[in-house]
């Protein structure tokens, strides 16, 4: 994975970016600048052993761009660029950045609708972060981290949203259950 995070959203207390961070090993991240690259974000774009695709609805991409699944590349893994922002700001990152303009763009197809309320969109089908990152992570074929992500997510706004009430959470619950099996 790899995250472009745009200004301060890596501050923001519901960015559910550092989550991917906490399951997938390999997740690198970078602060998104529009005037400005990290030399190290364009090297990781250019590595021979990852196949690197920008994960945007291709509703906003020219057609020939878009891909709906993962396609095997000898010898590369893919690597998901993941534009992580609130969906104005991706949309500007996306149109703001010639270095992720040859790259394949994947379309997401999600069944189902954003479990993530701790912010809204104006869009139901707009998803989190981390909720892109495991639809990627289950494309790819590891399923078992696409599922511990998910159950992440989950124990993630349950804490965030009964902090804000305040309320206790049961740390024995059925989400938290569901995360034990993943540690």
């Amino acid at each position: 994975m790899c995250l472009l995070m745009h200004d301060v959203e890596a501050l923001k207390p519901s960015n559910t970016g550092w989550l991917i961070a906490d399951v997938v090993g390999d997740t690198s991240a970078f602060g998104w600048l529009r005037t400005v690259v990290e030399p190290d974000l364009l090297a990781l774009l250019s590595d021979p052993q990852w196949q690197p695709y920008l994960v945007f609805p291709g509703e906003y991409v020219a057609p020939e761009r878009v891909v709906s699944e993962v396609q095997p590349v000898p010898g590369k893994r893919p690597l998901f660029i993941l534009l992580d922002a609130t969906w104005t700001e991706a949309r500007k990152m996306f149109r703001k950045s010639p270095y992720l303009e040859g790259l394949p763009v994947l379309s997401l197809q999600p069944e189902q609708l954003s479990r993530y309320r701790l912010r809204r969109s104006t869009r139901d089908d707009h998803l989190c972060t981390a909720e892109v990152a495991a639809l990627c992570l289950e494309l790819a074929g590891d399923q078992q981290a696409a599922d511990a992500l998910n159950a992440y997510l989950d124990v993630f706004s349950q804490h965030y949203l009964a902090a804000k009430a305040p309320r206790a959470v049961d740390l024995n619950d059925s989400l938290h259950q569901r995360l034990r099996l993943f540690l």
